[in-house]
């Protein structure tokens, strides 16, 4: 695949880096970082090993380092941060928005946490608190609480003349200002386009729109990236369970949830987090890793222990031993497919109780026309293979059985898994496996044992 312009100018950044970093030209590292929009640093570092890391980090501007670590994954920045003292966490973080704040003092200790609040005047702290007084995966959580109301009764004359009076301390990605009464109840939503387009004479009763539903503080981030989705938002009210105004979420925020979301579905397959350091240190990545190789291990000896309980029958027939692994490989890649688009349709929300049964019926039918096209097509190799029909229909017959149970076990096991409150991308890779390895190598070696040997 060709590289892209931008991942052309990454590598590029990071091979002058790199002979910067060898022939200690730090005036060259500092031109260049300095150079960068703090999401292009982020990225770079994110892309160095650890030791190259640890040399840029201090060369960059102490103005810019919360910027960057405001871009970083929870990994590189947690090492990062283990590398500033207070003071410099203080003053990184000194001007950046609530939200970004809170996602950076999640990843610090509790005694630096509090040192670090305890820096802030009053109203900046109470807002970074409010913020952290809900889960990260959460509206609360994602929210910044740095927003623009008015009042329902007032004209748009006022309104313009107010928002000329704040000027720069406008928050960032404004499109609209919210409507709230003198109780901080959410009422509605005045976009800017409204207020420059209407007549200045209007009230904002008159103009706002109360169509834009709030959202709750306790939601899901994925929920609320699923309703910017369906209602093409850029920003979105965030209230309490009494209808205040909390904050609001906007775009670049929602973005960040889907990118992560994608990459937690992608990398939890492989036991891995989404956060996980390329560029991590071999003890550590060894660390994280072998766990699921455990797991992987345990449901591998199943596998072995079933294939064990027809050790005479192989010992007879050679041949069941070379066509074991295809029996398994169709199981496993026919059960994949129906597991990722349950997974992917569990996350977009359109899986539920009445459509469930629909969907086992469906995958039911999908798995036997499929196991009986390729039983088939398998038999007739097999038998022309070891000269052997029964042969070929043994396999034949596994195969159907064994592509019927992987379309079952891809829909059921993430449904089961979610019951129970675990993530099906996590282990329902490992699940599928075990279920197709099993069914798989007990039909074809169990009607092997009974019609051939």
């Amino acid at each position: 695949m060709p590289e892209t312009t931008q991942q052309q100018s990454l590598n590029q950044s990071i091979d002058i880096l790199d002979e910067a970093v060898k022939s200690g030209r730090f005036v060259r590292m500092r031109r260049l970082l300095s150079s960068l929009h703090p999401a292009e640093t982020a990225h770079l570092l994110e892309s160095l090993p650890p030791k190259e890391r640890s040399v840029c980090w201090p060369i960059i501007s102490p103005d810019l380092h919360g910027d960057v670590l405001a871009y970083m994954g929870d990994d590189v920045r947690a090492d990062l941060l283990k590398e500033m003292d207070t003071a410099d966490l203080i003053s990184a973080t000194e001007d950046l928005d609530t939200d970004d704040i809170a996602d950076i003092l999640q990843d610090l200790p509790e005694h630096v946490m509090r040192e670090v609040l305890r820096a802030m005047d009053g109203q900046h702290r109470r807002r970074v608190e409010a913020i952290l007084a809900y889960e990260e995966d959460t509206a609360g959580g994602l929210m910044n609480t740095d927003i623009t109301t008015v009042r329902s009764d007032i004209t748009l004359e006022v309104v313009l003349r107010y928002l000329r009076v704040l000027a720069d301390n406008l928050p960032a990605n404004t499109d609209s200002i919210y409507v709230v009464d003198h109780r901080d109840h959410y009422i509605g939503t005045l976009a800017l386009s409204q207020i420059v387009s209407r007549s200045r004479s209007l009230t904002v009763n008159e103009v706002m729109s109360r169509q834009i539903e709030a959202i709750p503080a306790d939601m899901p981030d994925t929920d609320v990236a699923h309703r910017f989705e369906k209602h093409d938002l850029i920003s979105a009210p965030v209230i309490d369970k009494d209808n205040r105004l909390l904050g609001r979420i906007t775009i670049d925020d929602v973005v960040d949830v889907i990118r992560d979301e994608a990459e937690h579905t992608m990398l939890s397959m492989a036991g891995l987090s989404e956060d996980e350091d390329t560029f991590a240190p071999v003890k550590k990545s060894v660390h994280r890793r072998s766990l699921w190789l455990g797991v992987n291990l345990l449901t591998a000896f199943l596998a072995a222990w079933v294939i064990g309980l027809f050790d005479t029958t192989i010992e007879k027939q050679v041949a069941l031993a070379i066509l074991m692994p295809i029996v398994a490989s169709m199981g496993g890649v026919a059960g994949s497919q129906t597991l990722t688009l349950v997974i992917r349709a569990m996350a977009l929300g359109q899986i539920n109780s009445k459509n469930q049964r629909w969907l086992l019926r469906k995958e039911f039918f999908v798995g036997a026309i499929n196991g009986f096209i390729w039983a088939i097509a398998i038999a007739i190799v097999t038998s022309l293979w070891f000269n052997n029909i029964e042969l070929g229909l043994l396999i034949g017959a596994a195969i159907v059985i064994n592509l019927i149970a992987a379309a079952l076990a891809g829909v059921s096991i993430p449904l089961i898994l979610k019951k129970f409150g675990s993530d099906p991308a996590i282990s329902g890779g490992v699940l599928l496996t075990t279920v197709t390895d099993v069914v798989g190598f007990t039909a074809f070696l169990g009607f092997a044992t009974l019609y051939i040997v």
